[in-house]
């Protein structure tokens, strides 16, 4: 068993088409077949299902193209670490974060990153805190960005910016006279609209209101949505009430569109975290990009 072999194998595996993978790694077709067909020997298994429809991986074969990814993943990481890729330029960073470090935070940290380094290049994903978490612990990503701690593999967070979520409402006269009441006594009235499953401002959400002594399955959940925008609009519109970062309201907060109320005495504090895979081998652009956002929010 080889790279070469592997590599053909993930190439088929991903356009299930052995013809355009040939074309793809600039080898003849023969040449990939013969790849497969000696992997398949070596480890007494048939890897990839033929029909007329096209190639699907048989379950031998997904389980093979979850080790192989990783190992083509490691050596592209070498080469980039030791110049071996033949460009002139640095890596690509690859980021994952969740909503509010995605749209509120990165672009500036991303901004400086480019300027102290402009020979690097990144690409962002941008999913929810779950999500995040599985891209670094399948390699998929090299840095995550999350709003929320999830225990999950060899993963290490580190905690760099600390966020605010308010209750936002609708800015009438009724929510209006509410401004002194004690926001536990009238919010499990309220329809509630909440961010997704797998979301980090979900996750701290509901476990600050369960601080407050409110009974989470007792609230009156309108709707679950994943748009920041539309969870805003809707509440402007009188939909309902939701829990959500004072990042992402601050501009309707301060026109007096929506009304923002603190999550309890000490407010609803919450942790942005950058998150990476300690067991794996990080890229250098990696270790650079945390060191700038160190130095922006760890060092004042």
């Amino acid at each position: 068993m080889n790279l070469k072999q592997l590599e053909a194998f993930v190439r088929v595996a991903e356009t299930k088409n052995f013809s355009t993978a040939a074309k793809q790694l600039y080898l003849t077709q023969p040449t990939v077949s013969a790849h497969i067909a000696s992997l398949e020997r070596e480890l007494g298994t048939c890897l990839l299902v033929r029909s007329t429809k096209g190639v699907a991986l048989s379950e031998s074969g997904k389980e093979l193209y979850a080790y192989a990814e990783q190992m083509l993943e490691l050596e592209q990481k070498i080469r980039e670490r030791f110049g071996l890729t033949g460009k002139q330029s640095g890596s690509v960073l690859r980021i994952a974060a969740s909503t509010i470090p995605s749209q509120y935070l990165l672009p500036d940290i991303m901004v400086k990153f480019r300027k102290e380094y402009p020979g690097e290049q990144l690409k962002l994903f941008e999913t929810d805190s779950g999500g995040v978490v599985e891209m670094i612990l399948s390699h998929k990503a090299d840095i995550g960005f999350t709003g929320t701690v999830l225990e999950k593999g060899n993963c290490t967070y580190i905690p760099f910016y600390q966020d605010e979520l308010v209750i936002l409402t609708p800015a009438t006269e009724r929510f209006k006279a509410r401004k002194d009441a004690d926001v536990s006594s009238w919010i499990p009235e309220e329809p509630v609209i909440l961010r997704e499953e797998g979301s980090g401002t979900r996750k701290e959400a509901l476990r600050l209101l369960s601080q407050m002594g409110i009974d989470i399955t007792e609230l009156n959940v309108a709707a679950l949505m994943e748009n920041q925008e539309t969870i805003k609009r809707s509440v402007g519109s009188g939909m309902g009430v939701c829990i959500l970062s004072r990042l992402a309201a601050r501009e309707e907060i301060d026109s007096g569109k929506l009304l923002a109320f603190p999550l309890g005495e000490t407010g609803g504090k919450r942790n942005i975290n950058m998150v990476f895979d300690a067991g794996y081998p990080s890229l250098p652009a990696a270790d650079k990009f945390i060191k700038t956002v160190k130095q922006m929010y760890l060092q004042k």
